[in-house]
């Protein structure tokens, strides 16, 4: 990959890589917010999935008396966070709503979405298919509600999550199953060309089909990258134990390993190997980040310019039981989630974050805390929580140390995307209370950081 890669990179676009957001969250949360490593997420499709932003105000210390250790949970290395420190976030002073949209009742129809923005300020927006009506989708003015209705795509009806929204075109990435492989599936990318207003459909059939397909990630050199598993962590003998949630407790498992294949979006035959094991990985600029396993323990975390080839590693200091459920890199940062173990009924959650150089920065704990994005070309951090008494996404401000609550609460449904600059979307609960679920439908806000 080294040589390969670094010499795509003298070529490459200036198109920056759509790698702000960790789109595997997407994947890792469901109406049952399951992140135990083998209830594997790709079962909880089309609408079945969650996240809110929440915002709030906090001053950080190396270790601030605030942050209260329950009882029997490890305390992290370096600064340590919990959600009950945060303050709601001002709107005019921490942020500004750009647009926003209500679904009251997504139980019973589909509902519109915002999937993204372009780098040019304009809003994703989709009508979700229903017994009456096709999908659409339309580029919207979030300043005016004016929409520019798209063609067709050629994966409308099929689950799709936007990896790249640029200027020129817009990349959306769906799976497909693999006709000699079982439940195997393969990633499919529908490009939209902005300037001639035509989709067309890359698919890779010689790429290796998988039964746990990774989201694919737009490189520096303009390929998609994609980790397909080749060694996955066993089970222990018995199964894992159960935990007072009823949920299996299963730190300190051992890790999955995927080899790193890129894929051009122009040629279906061009399909590389590149000779890497990883666990989860992106990319910071022109850096490769990795780790060495995912989904249980992480191993090193590794660090590759792909431009000089060179590479440093090492221990991100995770804690002895800690299993990584996600990564993101941007700025300099790398963001972890994490899930490390349960004591006298407490969830030892962590959204962890080092530099590249791997100083310890903060480490979100508490239980329900996941996620993980770095935002805002990694000034920031949001972090999506469950438990009902802290519910919502936060935000923490690196430069200013502050954490904002956007939020209140979260819904149950998953909406969003990618955002440039320091814009960023979250959803809020809305409709009708529904037993299980909370509320039957969702708000999706747009909005924008105050620096």
């Amino acid at each position: 990959m080294v040589n390969d890669l670094r010499g795509l990179l003298l070529d490459a676009t200036d198109r920056a890589p759509q790698d702000d957001h960790d789109m595997g969250a997407l994947l890792r949360s469901g109406r049952r917010r399951v992140r135990v490593r083998r209830a594997r997420a790709l079962g909880a499709t089309a609408l079945a999935t969650a996240a809110t932003v929440a915002a709030t105000s906090y001053v950080l210390a190396d270790h601030d008396p605030r942050a209260v250790q329950p009882a029997g949970v490890p305390r992290p290395d370096g600064p340590v966070l919990r959600l009950t420190d945060a303050e709601p976030a001002v709107e005019g002073r921490h942020y500004r709503e750009l647009a926003s949209h209500t679904n009251e009742d997504l139980e019973s129809d589909n509902g519109e979405y915002f999937d993204g923005v372009t780098d040019d300020g304009l809003v994703l927006f989709r009508e979700g298919q229903t017994m009456t009506r096709r999908e659409e989708r339309a580029l919207m003015d979030p300043a005016t509600g004016e929409k520019e209705w798209l063609a067709e795509s050629p994966g409308d009806g099929a689950q799709s999550w936007a990896v790249e929204l640029s200027a020129e075109r817009l990349v959306l990435m769906r799976f497909e199953a693999s006709s000699e492989t079982g439940m195997a599936s393969r990633p499919v990318l529908d490009v939209y060309d902005r300037a001639d207003a035509t989709w067309r459909t890359v698919a890779w059939p010689t790429l290796p089909a998988d039964d746990d397909p990774s989201f694919v990630r737009i490189g520096p050199d303009g390929r998609a990258y994609v980790a397909v598993v080749t060694d996955r962590g066993d089970v222990p003998e018995g199964g894992w134990p159960t935990g007072p949630d009823g949920e299996a407790d299963d730190a300190h498992a051992e890790g999955d390993v995927r080899a790193l294949w890129s894929m051009s979006l122009t040629d279906p035959a061009d399909v590389r190997d590149e000779g890497l094991q990883v666990g989860s990985f992106a990319f910071d600029g022109d850096r490769l980040v990795w780790t060495d396993s995912t989904n249980g323990a992480a191993g090193r975390v590794h660090v590759r310019d792909l431009g000089s080839g060179e590479e440093t590693s090492f221990d991100p200091g995770l804690g002895e039981r800690c299993n990584l459920l996600g990564l993101d890199a941007s700025g300099g940062r790398i963001a972890m989630s994490q899930y490390c173990g349960t004591y006298d009924g407490v969830r030892d959650d962590r959204v962890q974050v080092v530099t590249t150089d791997g100083d310890q920065v903060v480490t979100v704990q508490d239980s329900g805390a996941e996620g993980g994005d770095l935002v805002a070309g990694g000034d920031f951090l949001t972090v999506t929580a469950y438990q009902d008494a802290t519910a919502g996404t936060y935000v923490y401000d690196f430069e200013a140390g502050t954490l904002l609550r956007l939020s209140e609460g979260r819904s149950a449904w998953s909406m969003g995307g990618p955002t440039p600059g320091d814009q960023l979307m979250w959803h809020t609960p809305a409709g009708r209370k529904v037993a299980m679920f909370g509320r039957s439908g969702a708000t999706i806000h747009l909005g924008e950081l105050i620096r």
